[in-house]
């Protein structure tokens, strides 16, 4: 009632509540749940990935030769000069093991501008028309924070680009509008039918312009599931002009700043003392501080300046939150704990990238992976995610895969890591919305609560690990309305 949960009793009980009006739903034996939340989920570069080329391990493209191919065959349909964008590639999985170059998309599209992004999105390829707009050649310096990968022999940039989002956000023209909106409303029904009523928009790019966007969706009803919004630091510069409008906080609201922390090159960026005084300006502010951390220094560096601002300014519950914790040891686990900090991390990364972390990830690090069951043993509040468009945001893979800890091809990842699949729900639910402090109105079936639900066709806590990935959404719930149901 009023989009609530009024009740949780036997037929008898509820029998007494039933009005007129009251339409009856029965589940025929299969399993309710509260809605799923995905923790750290990017919505604008989702949609935009749904409108644009797939070069995914889903689009079965094992060579260079192959992105060639699909690129040239995407090319014919466009008029010179169009931007081609595309993205989901991994070196790891092609046949080469390297990265494309300039020279490789230039001999599949040299009439058009050419931008792949990285499954990781934290590198793209150009081609050279492409450099050329955005102004990149052998003179161009490194931006900071960025690397333009170059030929050995001449320095000529080869195309390869890491960590320069903002860089190219700048210079190359946005998807048509009607595009984007298409692959919003795409990502929107995607999320409902895998049981997905709230999301945390986790984009270090998002500004006034994205909060302003996604409150024209809300108001007008083409975003349905919850939000809640990260801003990055230039748009935490602007934090005054965030006004929803009309639009219930129950819907969409703002629950922290995006900081992107780098450690690839063994080196810390932003330095400690930057890092130390972000924190501590977000944390004065009321905001919650979510640091992306991958490798075990970036993580230690989080710990401290999260450690910085508190001991400027305590907070008992603060909930900042490291987004990932890639690698933790046990010693660093009580650390995070003593410190009251959050993680968010993806155990679906275990099922998608799971066999080239064993090509990538040293020995020694390898079983500190992902370490959900001693983040959790270590006292640590764990909300599950998918980071997508980097992975699908299916949260029954990720439960599957905190489970059983098994990539795609069957091998295990860290055996000592698995958890139960009650307290693998638990990631996707009650503790997904603790992150953002929502866990009195959401992520558990309780009266009072909003009727977020999901029915799925089986029960996660009684099959085996390998079958709970097969598991299928039947219909999903918002404030207790019907907002997706699965095609018979």
């Amino acid at each position: 009632r009023d989009c609530k949960i009024e009740a949780v009793a036997g037929d008898d009980a509820l029998k007494e509540l039933r009005q007129r009006d009251t339409q009856l739903i029965d589940c025929g034996g299969k399993t309710l749940l509260p809605g799923f939340c995905d923790a750290h989920f990017h919505l604008h570069s989702s949609a935009a990935n749904r409108v644009t080329l797939d070069l995914s391990s889903q689009a079965d493209l094992l060579s260079i030769s192959d992105i060639q191919a699909k690129i040239r065959e995407y090319s014919e349909k466009l008029a010179p000069g169009t931007w081609i964008r595309a993205s989901g590639y991994n070196e790891s999985s092609l046949i080469e093991g390297r990265h494309p170059t300039r020279w490789d998309l230039d001999k599949a599209a040299p009439k058009h501008p050419v931008k792949l992004a990285h499954q990781s999105r934290h590198a793209h390829v150009l081609n050279s028309l492409a450099l050329d707009h955005v102004g990149i050649s052998k003179y161009t310096p490194d931006p900071s924070g960025g690397l333009i990968d170059r030929s050995l022999n001449a320095g000529e940039p080869n195309g390869v680009l890491f960590e320069m989002n903002d860089f190219l956000s700048k210079r190359i023209p946005p998807l048509d509008e009607g595009e984007l909106n298409r692959g919003i409303r795409l990502i929107n029904q995607e999320l409902l039918s895998m049981g997905i009523t709230s999301i945390h928009d986790a984009s270090s790019h998002n500004d006034i312009k994205h909060w302003k966007a996604l409150s024209v969706l809300k108001e007008k009803n083409k975003f349905i599931p919850r939000a809640t919004m990260m801003l990055g630091l230039q748009g935490f510069k602007n934090l005054g002009k965030c006004d929803s409008g009309p639009i219930s906080k129950d819907q969409l609201r703002l629950s922290a700043v995006k900081l992107i922390l780098d450690a690839t090159t063994g080196q810390l960026h932003p330095p400690q003392s930057e890092l130390n005084q972000l924190v501590l300006d977000i944390h004065r502010s009321g905001l919650q501080v979510a640091i992306h951390a991958v490798e075990e220094l970036a993580v230690e560096s989080a710990c401290s300046a999260i450690e910085y601002a508190l001991g400027k300014l305590p907070k008992s519950d603060h909930r900042h939150r490291i987004e990932h914790c890639s690698i933790c040891s046990l010693s660093l686990a009580k650390r995070i704990a003593s410190l009251g900090i959050m993680v968010v991390t993806q155990p679906s990364f275990i099922y998608y990238n799971g066999d080239r972390y064993f090509k990538s990830v040293a020995d020694n690090e390898i079983q500190n992976l992902y370490p959900i069951n001693t983040l959790l043993k270590a006292g640590v509040s764990v909300a599950g995610s998918s980071d997508s468009p980097i992975v699908p945001p299916n949260p029954l893979m990720g439960i599957y895969a905190a489970v059983s800890r098994k990539t795609k091809t069957g091998k295990t990842i860290s055996a000592k890591e698995r958890i139960s699949p009650l307290i693998a729900l638990g990631l996707y639910t009650n503790n997904a919305v603790r992150a953002t402090f929502d866990e009195g109105i959401k992520g558990s079936i309780t009266p009072g609560k909003f009727a977020d639900l999901v029915l799925l066709n089986g029960d996660p806590t009684r099959l085996p690990a390998d079958e709970i990935k097969d598991l299928a959404v039947e219909m999903t719930f918002l404030d207790g309305k019907i907002v997706s149901i699965k095609e018979t």
